[in-house]
């Protein structure tokens, strides 16, 4: 499990960073609950959710794969494939006239990880209970 470490630290430094900067946006627009409205805060609020709604399935699928003794290579490409989908999908949102094709890129990114570790995971099973 040496693969996946540090691309989960990356991801958590990101997780960081958009949950300080909501929190700093809160604070100077002084809402401390909800969106106030605001759109701004609305969209910096959804982009951190929505990260916190991948993340940590991908990243436990991922660590099931890499358990599984994946290849390297598929093990970094599903890694990378989830930190740039990740990073595409929040700058895409966070911007005020957002260029969809950067959230786009992020959720098919993030859905490729997906269905690619689960399917991984399944074959590997079935290889499994067949042997």
């Amino acid at each position: 499990m040496h693969i996946l470490a540090p691309y989960a630290a990356l991801l958590a430094l990101i997780f960081v960073m958009l949950s300080v900067r909501t929190l700093r946006l809160r604070k100077q627009l002084q809402i401390g609950i909800g969106d106030g409205g605001n759109p701004q805060l609305l969209r910096a609020m959804r982009v951190h959710a929505n990260f916190a709604e991948y993340v940590p399935l991908s990243l436990v699928l991922l660590l099931l794969v890499e358990g599984q003794g994946a290849p390297a290579l598929l093990v970094h490409w599903l890694c990378l494939g989830l930190l740039v989908g990740r990073v595409s999908h929040a700058f895409g949102v966070s911007q005020k006239k957002e260029d969809f094709k950067f959230r786009i890129l992020g959720m098919a990114t993030t859905f490729a990880v997906l269905v690619g570790s689960s399917a991984y995971l399944l074959f590997a099973f079935a290889r499994s209970a067949l042997a």
